[in-house]
């Protein structure tokens, strides 16, 4: 938290929104960017939305905004591991549905159904395992 939040002085919550907005524009060009690539070039806009950049950005923006707190940063690395594999499925699903002549969004609530339904599992599994998300 900045220091000058502490004294709520005007300078400094200008400037957090300043970093708010930043973080958003940063973000939403991340997205348009990879949106775009997909348009044109499918398998370079496939290559391109693997790639954790998002994660990144949110470590970063998270490193920036906690001060470094490096084990904060590590259990948020480890809890996206865990959520990743449960949402993997959903590449395998959208894709069939679409290539069989289903409705566009109802594939897309169909795999976004069973990814929920996973992660419901897998926080109900790492429950009965000792493991942790977070």
């Amino acid at each position: 938290m900045c220091v000058c939040l502490l004294l709520e002085a005007p300078l400094c919550r200008r400037n957090d929104m300043l970093h708010l907005i930043l973080k958003a524009a940063l973000s939403g060009v991340l997205v348009l960017a990879i949106s775009e690539a997909a348009r044109r070039w499918p398998g370079l806009g496939g290559l391109v939305a693997s790639l954790p950049l998002v994660s990144i950005l949110a470590i970063i923006w998270l490193w920036r905004d906690t001060g470094g707190d490096a084990s904060l940063i590590a259990r948020h690395a480890r809890a996206t591991l865990w959520y990743v594999i449960p949402s993997l499925p959903f590449f395998l699903i959208l894709p069939a549905l679409l290539d069989r002549g289903t409705n566009f969004w109802l594939s897309l609530s169909a795999a976004s159904a069973l990814t929920i339904c996973l992660y419901l599992l897998a926080v109900w599994l790492a429950g009965r395992f000792g493991l942790s998300f977070g």
